[in-house]
């Protein structure tokens, strides 16, 4: 059995810490005692979740420092408040993410700025800085997605900043690993975290209810993933099985179903 790593050797750092995913990967990190750092846009909810982590378990210590992401003096500003707390990162999860969905020209400036800052350039900046500021041994977990396997019309910049975010991992690890540094880029498919997404689940019928992994199941892999060092992992068996009986069709015949699909969904939570 793998030995449970508690990360006490210094702090875990975790990004979209109050959105779903975010909020599993602290709750499961609390568990095993580590020393938190909490980053989201809403202090109002990042005290709330400190409250209730700090209630429920017995972690050390949990740092909350409240950040847009998508600002560079924002992310700036987090940076300067972590280093000067002196906080060694022992493991780094880039959660936070911007899933917009609607046709490419319906998007504002501002908002393809937004998520790309906040999918990409956000989590790439974090790893840099993680990179100079960790402890002996630092862990990274990029969470990418299934949907950057393939380009995807009617989610086009989410697609591709996912699946940028996927080969800078891997390129990076390769980079790192003579340092003790372990880069891994996990790749989800659909959690049940917001109304909209488990609507968007259930409308996919059985295969959707099958594909679907809930956040604290991805958080769990996800650590797994990261301890043994994996270049990346596609979570769930379900979503294994449809890169691979995929993976022979022609590009045409992907893209074509892809754009029926997702021209019916638009959403924008952000």
């Amino acid at each position: 059995m793998m030995k449970r790593e508690p990360y006490t050797d210094g702090y875990a750092l975790i990004t979209g810490a109050t959105g779903g995913l975010g909020k599993a990967f602290a709750h499961t990190l609390a568990k095993r005692g580590a020393r938190l750092i909490l980053t989201g846009r809403s202090e109002e909810k990042l005290i709330a979740l400190k409250n209730e982590l700090l209630t429920k378990y017995a972690v050390s210590e949990v740092l909350y420092f409240a950040a847009d992401l998508a600002d560079e003096a924002g992310r700036g500003a987090l940076m300067s408040q972590i280093k000067a707390k002196a906080c060694a990162i022992r493991l780094l999860v880039n959660a936070a993410g911007a899933d917009v969905q609607k046709p490419f020209a319906e998007y504002t400036q501002e908002k393809l700025i937004f998520q790309t800052r906040v999918n990409f350039e956000a989590a790439v900046s974090l790893c840099r800085f993680a990179y100079e500021n960790r402890a002996a041994r630092l862990e990274i977990i990029n969470i990418a997605s299934v949907s950057g396997l393939y380009p995807m019309p009617y989610f086009a910049l989410y697609s591709a900043t996912k699946s940028a975010l996927t080969s800078f991992s891997v390129a990076l690890r390769e980079e790192w690993k003579k340092d003790n540094v372990a880069v891994t880029a996990i790749l989800p498919g659909a959690m049940p975290t917001r109304a909209d997404i488990k609507e968007q689940i259930k409308g996919q019928g059985l295969w959707g209810k099958l594909a679907a992994k809930s956040p604290e199941s991805v958080a769990e892999y996800s650590l797994k993933a990261v301890r043994k060092n994996k270049r990346k992992a596609i979570v769930g068996f379900w979503n294994k099985l449809m890169r691979v009986g995929t993976a022979i069709l022609p590009q045409s015949w992907k893209l074509r179903f892809i754009a029926k699909r997702w021209s019916k969904i638009k959403k924008d939570a952000f």
